[in-house]
């Protein structure tokens, strides 16, 4: 039973289709996040190069104004006191405000000004400051926790030998980049989801051509050996390279099977032909011995005549025997004997040994000069002898024949040709199968079946020119690559 295009293809995770689909969403993920990470660090290092400017431009003027605390506790210069003149400020803003100014003395206590005490955020920064001396002396602010809070923090000397500490807050920035990653996140979701059904689609749609592929190797399995694989409406290259080389190779299976069922059958014929041809003279001989040996031949005439009869059938059976074992070996491709041999004196002796055979038949040779050929002299002797048999055999004496050979365009060609009866098209369709025989007449049926196998040993080939009433030709060309001029 065929199977549908559904299960085709295997689903699930394993699938072919999934696996592209998990790689595309996989290396898409890991795209958006290798640039989430990188454009949010570019961003955390912009604006904290913003606050670290800030500062120290705030602390080189500050440190260039040679300003002492009390000139500053007097001038009132300084904002330290802002949240507390500041009524409308929470606690949590007074605590966590986005920019802290504090003094510290030598033990790096933070001091008041103005004669207001320090803040909770100012006495923070100061204990979060470890050594306010050297913190002045670094060119780059440092980071540091007020209250669980993120601040960048710098110092400068001033001339009394008083440090102030300058703070800034960086939660906003830190708020800011959590909204930008969860953004991005929602984003790169988004597109993740729309890649998958993307990938999905796109697979299916490309894969079509495969699942026709199983489809195709399973009806051949199930026996349709003509399924091919059809072309596609949008191939990709390396899919219909695969297609084709699949349909090349499904035709050359094809051709193989059948190559295989019919010299089966011909194998299977053949057996059965021989066994039919080779029982008829054993028959024959084993009735006149039997006759012989129950004594009912007392005649010395009819001894003479079955010992005769015995003879024939025992001559008939020994040449079909070797016309058997020629065909045998010319199935087996043996090697022949190649040499420079004149088909013209071939041609002169096959018409003499019939001028002999039969006086009365006309005659005529066109074989003048020498006509050379590299091959096997044996093997186109017998070819010859073949057909002038076939002549011989199935033509009444009186009818003309005529033998001839000649070169034409670097081919030599050969043809024996009568004006007997001729064939009609079927049987002229099969009179190179071997043991054929047309209406049952005389002859083992492999006279011209051996003579294809020469020929084609040779590289050449044989054709028949024949109609009903308009006798028989038949022309042997042996190639231009085996002629060799004289």
């Amino acid at each position: 039973m065929r199977l549908p295009r559904a299960l085709c293809t295997k689903r699930g995770v394993h699938s072919l289709r999934a696996k592209l689909t998990l790689a595309n969403v996989a290396l898409l993920a890991l795209g958006i996040v290798a640039t989430t990470a990188i454009s949010l660090m570019g961003m955390r290092y912009y604006l904290i190069g913003q606050i670290d400017g800030g500062l120290t431009k705030m602390r080189d003027s500050l440190a260039g104004s040679q300003l002492t605390i009390r000139q500053i506790d007097s001038l009132g210069a300084l904002t330290f006191v802002h949240d507390r003149l500041v009524p409308d400020s929470t606690d949590k803003e007074r605590s966590t405000p986005d920019s802290i100014y504090t003094a510290v003395d030598g033990k790096g206590a933070a001091v008041g000004i103005l004669g207001v005490k320090p803040t909770e955020a100012q006495t923070g920064l100061a204990r979060a400051v470890d050594d306010a001396r050297a913190l002045a002396r670094d060119t780059d602010p440092h980071e540091v926790k007020v209250h669980g809070n993120t601040y960048r923090v710098t110092a400068v000397r001033l001339s009394d030998g008083t440090y102030v500490l300058m703070a800034a807050s960086t939660e906003a920035l830190h708020r800011g980049m959590a909204k930008a990653l969860r953004l991005d996140f929602a984003v790169g979701g988004l597109l993740l989801a729309l890649l998958a059904c993307l990938t999905l689609f796109s697979v299916r749609r490309r894969m079509l051509p495969l699942e026709d592929m199983v489809e195709t190797s399973t009806a051949i399995a199930e026996g349709d050996l003509t399924r091919r694989v059809p072309s596609s409406h949008h191939p990709t290259q390396e899919v219909e390279q695969l297609r084709l080389a699949l349909n090349s190779m499904l035709h050359q299976v094809e051709s193989a099977y059948r190559t295989r069922e019919d010299s089966a059958a011909q194998l299977r014929r053949f057996v059965a032909d021989a066994s039919h041809e080779l029982r008829t003279p054993l028959s024959a001989i084993r009735g006149y011995l039997q006759l012989y040996d129950k004594g009912m031949l007392t005649d010395p005439e009819e001894r003479r005549r079955s010992w005769e009869r015995v003879l024939a059938e025992t001559d008939r059976m020994g040449r079909l025997v070797d016309e058997l074992l020629t065909l045998a070996r010319l199935d087996q491709q043996p090697e022949l004997r190649f040499r420079n041999v004149d088909v013209s004196r071939l041609v002169r002796d096959a018409a003499e040994d019939l001028r002999v055979q039969q006086p009365e038949r006309p005659i005529k040779v066109a074989a003048d000069g020498s006509v050379l050929v590299h091959a096997d002299e044996s093997g186109l002797r017998q070819v010859l002898g073949n057909l002038v048999g076939n002549v011989r055999t199935h033509t009444p004496a009186d009818v003309a024949v005529r033998l001839g050979v000649e070169r034409e365009d670097g081919v030599v060609r050969l043809c024996v040709a009568d004006e007997g009866p001729g064939l009609c098209e079927e049987d002229a369709a099969r009179v190179f199968d071997r043991f054929f025989r047309t209406g049952g007449g005389a002859g083992s049926g492999l006279g011209l079946a051996i003579v294809q196998g020469v020929v084609q040993a040779h590289g050449g080939e044989v054709a028949v020119c024949t109609s009903p009433g308009e006798g028989l030709a038949v022309t042997v060309t042996l190639p231009s690559r085996t002629a060799v001029r004289p």
